[in-house]
């Protein structure tokens, strides 16, 4: 099966209306990325060499959305929503074409497997003609019947269409189908419109094909691969599935979450082997982790490299950019934006560094800010290996702290400190004797003031 080639198409002509949105439906995310994408992951990793896009609404928006997840997908646009069979046949160019396979799937099914698509391709390659993936409901009311005789599906039938005796049958239609290229065309030509709305039916090309004596067969999934998102609430329900897939994946791999249930994570988040991960941290796009570190709890990392045995959090953020080396450690209410933590330095507290360059072993005390932006650009910000970056102190950009270089607490550094340098940038300090309770006297009298006027 492995070198039959494989066109999937991947119907995203739904408008996002029932999501209360402006966005098409399609395009909002789980797990970070469009529902859709999820699809065409799906497809690629189960062998599709070309992938078709059947748009509609926000078409242009579709279009540059794809650049992105499917930059080398075939885009057509289905004009008049016409039923199931008419989106598919607005690839028609790309059908003709002459593949061994033909996978039509929905751009709002963003659970699909890889084996379901897999299995498909296989009875294809086994010489049926047509496969539908369907799923077993306990309770099968609202989908339509997969109707099978002699181990051959013969129909698909809708619940309001179904005899008493086919409503009691609990294999149901998943929407994903599998098509043999050579009888692809043919079949889809000959779906009438029998309804009201004159829609034409993708489903139709069962019958179709079976009267023709082809060979119809049904392959089984779980529910969750035909699991289709129309709402916010369905969203929120695939987007939790998809997370406990992934959680259990971690923890298999060898990754330890002490509360998993709280942790989430994005569609190409890297976790290595030995990584703890306490509860309530979220993992945005672009993070790659490696073996032994430790993310402590109500920490948000995005477009981060966090080397082995490095230690973050808790209440820390890492935004993109941020590249914490071998045992660096970014501690409690640290931000970290574009910035490079060598190995083993330190940024343990209530602290913000950007566009900047911490050195080996470095410490960087409490309090302490890059000054990286004046209103119009960013400034980089270089510390040397080694340097102590005393407490409450900023560091206006552009700048460098030499290897070895001291910042006293409180300063503010607006030149370079050479190497083993110590610098101090703040104002020398006066006390004056009674001078406090002075100036509370007349702060009171003026309060007071204010209050009788």
């Amino acid at each position: 099966m492995s070198q039959r080639s494989c066109l999937s198409i991947i119907l995203a002509a739904g408008e996002g209306t029932r999501m209360k949105s402006a966005v098409p439906k399609v395009l909002h995310t789980i797990a970070g990325l469009p529902m859709v994408a999820h699809v065409v992951k799906a497809a690629e990793a189960a062998g599709s060499s070309e992938l078709a896009l059947v748009i509609g609404h926000g078409a242009d928006e579709m279009r540059k959305a794809a650049l992105k997840f499917a930059p080398k997908a075939e885009a057509f646009v289905q004009e008049k929503r016409l039923g199931t069979a008419h989106a598919v046949l607005a690839a028609r160019a790309a059908i003709s074409k002459g593949y061994d396979d033909i996978l039509v799937m929905f751009g709002d099914t963003p659970l699909i497997d890889p084996e379901a698509l897999a299995a498909a391709r296989l009875k294809l390659a086994e010489r049926a003609a047509v496969v539908v993936v369907g799923f077993r409901a306990e309770n099968p009311s609202g989908y339509g019947r997969l109707i099978e005789k002699a181990g051959k599906l013969v129909a698909i039938r809708e619940e309001k269409d179904c005899s008493d005796e086919e409503k009691k049958i609990t294999f149901c239609n998943g929407g994903l189908m599998a098509v043999a290229g050579r009888h692809a065309l043919k079949l889809l030509d000959q779906v009438g419109s029998k309804n009201a709305k004159g829609e034409y039916y993708l489903t139709d090309i069962v019958e179709i094909a079976a009267a023709q004596g082809l060979d119809v067969v049904a392959t089984e999934a779980s529910f969750e691969n035909a699991l289709g998102i129309n709402n916010r609430a369905e969203l929120a329900q695939a987007e939790g599935i998809w997370q406990q897939r992934r959680r259990r994946e971690a923890m298999l791999s060898g990754v330890t979450l002490i509360a998993p249930e709280t942790v989430f994570f994005s569609h190409d988040t890297e976790i290595g082997a030995d990584t703890v991960v306490e509860p309530n941290v979220w993992f945005g796009p672009g993070v790659k982790i490696a073996t032994g570190a430790k993310i402590h709890a109500f920490s948000h990392i995005e477009g981060a490299t966090i080397a082995s045995n490095c230690d973050v959090g808790p209440f820390a953020r890492l935004r993109p950019g941020a590249d914490l080396r071998t045992k660096a450690k970014v501690g409690n209410f640290c931000e970290v934006k574009q910035a490079i933590v060598e190995e083993g330095a330190k940024v343990n507290h209530l602290t913000y560094i950007g566009d900047a360059r911490i050195g080996a072993g470095a410490n960087i005390g409490a309090g302490t800010i890059t000054c990286n932006y004046d209103g119009y650009s960013k400034f980089f910000t270089d510390i040397g290996e080694g340097a102590f970056i005393g407490s409450n102190s900023s560091l206006v950009a552009p700048v460098s702290i030499g290897k070895g270089g001291y910042i006293a607490s409180g300063s503010v550094i607006t030149e370079s400190v050479p190497d083993d340098a110590l610098a101090f940038g703040r104002a020398r300090q006066r006390t004056l004797p009674g001078k406090g309770k002075e100036l509370r006297e007349r702060f009171s009298q003026a309060a007071a003031a204010r209050k009788k006027g």
